[in-house]
């Protein structure tokens, strides 16, 4: 049980004990070619929308393999969600970031260019960082064992990231707020929580001000100062037990 892989198209229909799945494409070639999977093998493989299995290979070619479902199972989608707000980050702290995050049970994260980020994405940059940013999460996810794959957004400007204030729960981790996240109630209704991390410099005077003027609320995580990329990573932590995950 130790291989996991994502097959997007498989739908609970298809998925019933005794019933016959394929896995094609990239993680075909994956699993023949690198992890050595072959007929007798068990393996997990999920569509990242919730739905789980567990079947016994039955054909392992390099272009698609079979298996024969043992067990299956459904997922539910988190209610409310957390996103995490990850600010570009020089080297590959945001990265670090966001793979971690999406072990820990991420729902979605949001790459954002805040005012102090050194690192930049403009022009062919922005496609390249989000494809680069989706392979992460996918991996993360399968690493894992994840039933949901977390989405990943298109980059946002810090204007574009007020307006979301505005219909969510945003809590911006800054380590000279007064409340503390371990302070802050357990969520009264469904709307999505997002966590605001800056960059290594941290979210500056004007954006906190635009946020919070947008309904963004000001959190430490404790007396210390962490990194960017370990930030959000340990505010999730925190939120999953709140919200009872853990």
């Amino acid at each position: 049980m130790a291989h996991f892989y994502l097959q997007e198209s498989l739908r609970t229909i298809e998925c019933r004990p005794g019933q016959v799945v394929s896995v094609d494409g990239a993680e075909a070639r994956h699993a023949v070619t690198v992890s050595r999977v072959r007929p007798g093998d068990r393996l997990r493989v999920g569509n990242g929308a919730g739905l789980l299995l567990d079947g016994t290979v039955l054909t392992a070619e390099a272009a698609s393999l079979t298996l024969r479902v043992n067990d299956a199972s459904e997922t539910p989608a988190a209610a409310p969600r957390i996103r995490l707000v990850q600010a570009l980050a020089k080297g590959d702290r945001d990265e670090l970031a966001i793979q971690a995050a999406t072990e820990l049970g991420v729902d979605g994260v949001i790459p954002w260019s805040a005012a102090r980020s050194i690192t930049r994405w403009e022009g062919q940059k922005i496609a390249k960082g989000h494809e680069r940013w989706s392979s992460i999460v996918r991996e993360a996810s399968k690493q894992s064992i994840r039933a949901w794959l977390p989405d990943v957004a298109p980059l946002v400007s810090t204007k574009q990231l007020a307006v979301l204030a505005g219909t969510t729960r945003m809590l911006l981790l800054d380590p000279t707020a007064s409340a503390r996240l371990t302070e802050v109630a357990a969520p009264t209704d469904d709307r999505d929580i997002l966590l605001v991390v800056g960059p290594e410099g941290g979210i500056s005077p004007a954006e906190l001000l635009l946020l919070e003027q947008a309904g963004a609320s000001q959190v430490r995580l404790g007396d210390t100062v962490l990194r960017t990329s370990t930030a959000g990573p340990a505010a999730l932590a925190i939120l999953n037990a709140t919200l009872g995950r853990w």
